[in-house]
């Protein structure tokens, strides 16, 4: 099988034989590579004059449901990914994170973009800056869709999850993608991303496919593309140094190398359900996907008198591996995805012994599973023990990336958080303890060398994802030789895709551009009460200025009776005016949001369907007996959900007195209906 790219709409089949990709289980030919051929600047102009152009018609909410149609489109069609899944060496728990994962990922980046972003082209940074005296001139941020091409160059070991967590996020973003597979598993990402094309649901030019090397595409590169690039720490320093990405300053992300360590509390000892949990947790990194797993634990942290217990718990629990042909449902661990990658992790633990026991694994000649030793690219689980960790150079910087983790001891918290520290930046860290001072201490020693943290005891562990596992809500990335970079993190992996600008402006102009109201903005009649008014027919801007209602001394007993909150400050006039704040008995702030509600609300059947929260409340200024409130009521922001009859209308709402100071602001969220769906509702 010749692998195919597809570039401007084509597959193209590649000139020549190409390269042979090997089956890790046995060694025959999977299928061949190669880019020969394909006209790079085109490619890429392709993706901007077409992809972009037809992405960005579309909002946020109806690129989330592309998605979400593109994810249950392959969950329908995975079982194919995973037959062909075994030849990369994974086993069905293995691929169950990579196609399964993958899928999920775009589920869970389709949830967030219809929930957490809105229903437009244009996602608001934060609330308005206002920077001038009278309110008439404020800034904004606002995040819009980059003018380029989001290159997604992924590793070997995730062919499926590498390639769609960072697809769903561009995707979202409204930027067209360009995928360059690993090419020693491209055989399952061209399967994948055949699918994606075959379901016709991603606009044309919105993503193309690289099977192969990427030629002369890095020449064409310009400040409005982004690279997000998964692989080795020195492949990444050579790309970043391409003159093309430094002249354009290309956006740039990395996500690399990382010897990411487990610490174990020393309050874990042998016997605790902690300590379980650690050899568990170890154990399952170092076989989970083979060790081939940017996040897997390669620095086994343990106080120095658990030590000789752990490497013999460790040893014991590896001993109890099965490895061999992925398929059988008696395998544990599959093969490294070569036997070029298996080669490399024997050099790097070469590299290891110098300063290090091998304790466990690491033979030539072991028992395999419905398999031939000779033809895959199995290995043995290896375990390694460093005497002095601290005095050591290899095993802080050299990775062997397969099934292999070396036991560090330490006498101190203090000693801990310098191995932690010596590892110069990990994706993922995690700590196993039950004593949270232990806990806080080595977070706030450890966490500025760390992506993320995972800390586990017997309250979490049952619901704990683990600590190998990236998480579409959660950031994915690491400081120093894990590459600087972040993915996932919810909408935080979207906007890396945008580009974030200060605009400056008159109230009535930015809130125009972004479709959010902003305070000292134009106030519109709305001719009726707005609560009259359907999704389609409510405006930006209309605006409800109520009539006035004192606060009596009667009002605050009686809520103080009626809600039983007998706070001091409503109701002991002595004890009052001994507070700072007031000068006597005031009114409870939620008597003022209630008196509040009953000013605005039009209390008749109508297209306003529920309030469904308030956000952002403020008391400005208590509210004595004897004061008047009344309300203005503005529509700031409409968001449409697609398909539902209705939309969320957010209203900012300001609560005024006498002296027209504002003493309460917030938002009023609500369902409001369509005119379509008001009229179904006033038919039934």
């Amino acid at each position: 099988m010749k692998l195919q790219s597809f570039a401007e709409e084509r597959w193209h089949v590649p000139e020549g034989d190409g390269k042979e990709l090997p089956s890790a289980v046995d060694g025959s030919t999977v299928a061949t590579v190669s880019s020969s051929g394909l006209d790079f600047s085109a490619m890429h102009a392709y993706a901007r004059r077409v992809g972009g152009h037809n992405l960005r018609q579309y909002t946020f909410h109806e690129r989330a449901g592309m998605l979400k149609e593109l994810a249950k489109y392959l969950s329908d069609r995975k079982q194919e990914f995973y037959a062909l899944s075994t030849s990369t060496g994974a086993t069905r728990a293995d691929s169950w994170i990579d196609i399964d994962g993958g899928i999920s990922t775009l589920f869970v980046f389709s949830s967030k973009g219809r929930r957490e972003m809105p229903n437009d082209m244009v996602y608001l940074d934060g609330p308005p800056e206002m920077i001038s005296k009278e309110g008439t001139f404020v800034g904004q941020h606002v995040y819009t869709s980059r003018r380029g091409v989001a290159l997604l160059i992924n590793a070997f070991n995730f062919p499926c999850w590498g390639m769609l967590e960072k697809l769903a996020p561009a995707i979202l973003a409204g930027v067209p993608v360009i995928i360059k597979p690993a090419s020693s598993t491209a055989y399952l990402a061209e399967l994948v991303f055949r699918r994606i094309i075959e379901s016709s649901i991603l606009p044309q030019g919105a993503a193309q496919l690289v099977c192969g090397d990427l030629g002369d595409l890095f020449d064409h590169l310009d400040c409005q593309d982004t690279i997000a690039f998964t692989g080795s720490k020195s492949t990444a320093e050579k790309l970043a140094r391409h003159p093309r990405v430094v002249a354009e300053t290309v956006r740039f992300t990395a996500e690399t190398d990382s010897l990411n360590m487990s610490i174990l509390g020393p309050d874990a000892a042998p016997g605790t359900p902690e300590f379980d949990l650690f050899v568990r947790e170890v154990t399952r990194e170092m076989v989970s996907k083979a060790g081939q797993k940017c996040t897997a634990i390669r620095r086994v942290i343990t106080p120095s008198e658990f030590s000789s217990d752990l490497v013999r718990t460790l040893s014991t629990e590896l001993g109890k591996v099965r490895i061999g042909n992925p398929a059988s449902k008696n395998v544990d661990m599959g093969a490294l995805a070569s036997q070029a990658q298996r080669n490399e992790v024997r050099s790097r633990i070469k590299e290891l012994r110098a300063e290090a026991s091998v304790v466990f694994g690491n033979q030539d000649v072991f028992a395999v599973t419905d398999a031939d030793i000779r033809k895959g690219a199995f290995f043995m689980p290896t375990l390694l023990h460093c005497e002095r960790p601290l005095a050591s150079r290899a095993v802080h910087s050299v990775e062997a990336f397969g099934p292999v983790s070396t036991v560090l001891p330490y006498d101190s918290l203090d000693e801990a958080i310098e191995l932690a520290r010596l590892g110069a930046g990990s994706l993922a860290g995690s700590i196993v303890t039950n004593d949270n001072e232990v806990a806080r201490d080595l977070i706030m020693g450890c966490a500025a060398w760390h992506g993320r943290m995972l800390i586990i005891n017997r309250y979490c562990a049952g619901e704990s994802t683990g600590h190998g596992s990236p998480l579409p809500h959660l950031v994915h990335g690491g400081p120093g030789r894990a590459g600087g970079g972040e993915e996932l993190g919810g909408v935080r992996a979207v906007l890396h895709f945008m580009q974030r600008t200060a605009l400056q402006g008159s109230p009535k102009t930015l809130a125009h551009i972004g479709h959010r109201w902003i305070r000292g903005g134009e106030e519109l009649d709305p001719g009726v009460h707005p609560f009259r008014k359907t999704f389609d027919e409510l405006r930006i801007g209309d605006t409800l200025h109520t009539t006035s209602r004192e606060v009596t001394l009667d009002d605050i007993n009686h809520f103080a009776e009626f809600t039983g909150d007998h706070f001091y400050a409503h109701t002991d006039e002595e004890a009052a005016r001994k507070n700072p704040f007031f000068d006597g008995r005031v009114a409870h702030g939620y008597l003022i949001v209630s008196f509040a509600a009953g000013l605005f609300v039009d209390p008749d059947f109508g297209p306003v369907l529920a309030n469904y929260g308030v956000d952002d409340l403020r008391f400005a200024k208590p509210v004595n007996y004897g004061d008047t409130l009344k309300v203005r009521l503005t529509c700031k922001q409409k968001t449409m959900r697609e398909g539902s009859g209705y939309g969320e209308v957010r209203w900012d709402t300001e609560v005024i007195n006498q002296l027209d100071e504002i003493v309460a602001s917030y938002d009023v969220l609500t369902m409001v209906a369509t005119r379509e769906e008001w009229q179904k509702i006033q038919a039934s």
